[in-house]
């Protein structure tokens, strides 16, 4: 039987496994069921021949005893020395949202398709990366080096608690590992090079408190946070529109520089659940708002602040009382790997061969956890590829698809008898 064989052979097995973990509702926030997932993954990967690995993010971002962030690294060593090729996929799902016309926690199989928060982000390509690898085991038995598979935890909040956990702890040290793919839904014949970058910041406006009925007495806050909405709306977004990156982006609208208005918050706090009054007449002395900048590849992230710093500043010089503060969140550079580099020509030389078509080369709208592979890790051998349609990724009624699964299967083994040494074998 040759590989891909075995992994058809594999095909209840994959469709059992996706169900498997979609039935786990690893939900980020607040990051529910993590240890349950890693323990599960642990013992499959036990029974294939990995020495397996739980390591909790004790401290990082996000961790508490309620809500502990654990991880699970996995890695079988093969018949001698050899490079390392690591499959990384992240455990957690964000929330369900609505409008789903099906059990969002089910994995029910319908038409070829499995459903559920988190089949396509991405639980169908953490089991697609599984059986790829076990699969090449068995076809392969006497391969060089090392395969890994880990699954990580917050991803969908940063990965802090996660993948930057492990990369300031050595795991992903180029010493040790050589190649890694992230099986994102970025859709099974194109391999993804990179991301654009990121910065959050929040925004305060700042006022005085009065009585509603005389809010002439104070200052609100909330309308100086209107007078920012609308500076940005007459200068900052239309200059993003006009910025434009050579980064193969996907979709076409993410090839210019974007800005998300994430939150607003002002005034009185939202009344606990069960409360039936009120709230008490007062003028908002506080507004707050999260925003969520995407930069190019050809910014420079300095500029990028100074330019939401240009925005408060024209509306301080027309605003009487007017005073704000802006607070960094977190930033994350662009990342993108190098088209030589020999992870994307092997899985681009996999997709040749498995599908017959030529790879799409693309980038990211959104960050992954390349960035701490990357950044942290200082391993550039990295790609996302994986199955799946990026456009289902937080969406009602998700679905990934089985034959979508299995042909990126097919591609990640190809990948590995190229990069383990086996490319001349059956």
């Amino acid at each position: 039987m040759d590989l891909n064989e075995a992994i058809e052979a594999r095909r209840e097995d994959l469709i059992a496994l996706t169900q498997d973990l979609i039935r786990m509702p690893t939900l980020n926030p607040p990051g529910r069921g993590y240890r349950e997932i890693c323990e599960y993954l642990r013992d499959r990967l036990a029974g294939s021949g990995f020495d397996v690995t739980l390591v909790r993010a004790e401290g990082a971002l996000g961790d508490s005893d309620r809500y502990p962030r654990w991880n699970v690294i996995a890695r079988r060593e093969g018949a001698r020395a050899g490079e390392c090729v690591h499959f990384n996929s992240h455990t957690d799902v964000v929330e369900v949202g609505h409008g789903w016309t099906v059990d969002p926690f089910g994995g029910e199989l319908r038409d070829g398709r499995i459903y559920g928060r988190g089949a396509c982000d991405m639980k169908g390509g953490l089991a697609t990366s599984i059986i790829a690898a076990e699969a090449f085991i068995a076809t392969y038995p006497d391969f060089a080096g090392a395969i890994e598979i880990s699954g990580t935890a917050d991803e969908e909040s940063g990965g802090f608690g996660g993948v930057a956990y492990l990369a300031e702890r050595g795991w992903f040290d180029p010493a040790r590992v050589q190649h890694v793919i992230i099986p994102e839904p970025l859709h099974k014949d194109r391999v993804c090079l990179g991301h654009r970058g990121v910065w959050w910041a929040e925004v305060e406006t700042w006022g005085r408190i009065a009585h509603g009925s005389m809010p002439f007495l104070g200052d609100c806050a909330i309308r100086h946070m209107g007078a920012v909405v609308a500076e940005m709306e007459a200068s900052l977004f239309p200059a993003l529109a006009l910025k434009r990156t050579a980064m193969p982006v996907i979709p076409e609208g993410a090839k210019q520089s974007t800005l998300n208005i994430n939150s607003i918050h002002g005034g009185a706090p939202v009344p606990e659940e069960g409360y039936t009054g009120l709230p008490a007449p007062c003028v908002a002395d506080r507004a707050s708002m999260i925003i969520d900048r995407r930069f190019l590849m050809e910014e420079d992230i300095a500029q990028v602040k100074a330019e939401m710093r240009d925005v408060l500043d024209r509306v301080a010089a027309r605003r009487d009382g007017f005073d704000y503060t802006l607070s960094d969140m977190f930033e994350v550079q662009p990342s993108m790997t190098d088209r030589a580099a020999p992870v994307v020509t092997a899985v681009s030389d996999a997709i040749r061969k498995v599908l017959g078509n030529e790879p799409d080369y693309v980038v990211s709208p959104g960050t992954y956890d390349q960035k701490h592979i990357d950044r942290i890790g200082r391993l550039k051998n990295c790609i996302a590829y994986g199955p799946g349609v990026l456009d289902l990724a937080h969406q009602p009624d998700e679905w990934i698809g089985v034959q979508d699964m299995l042909d990126s299967a097919k591609v990640m083994g190809q990948a590995l008898k190229t990069l383990l040494g086996c490319a001349d074998a059956k």
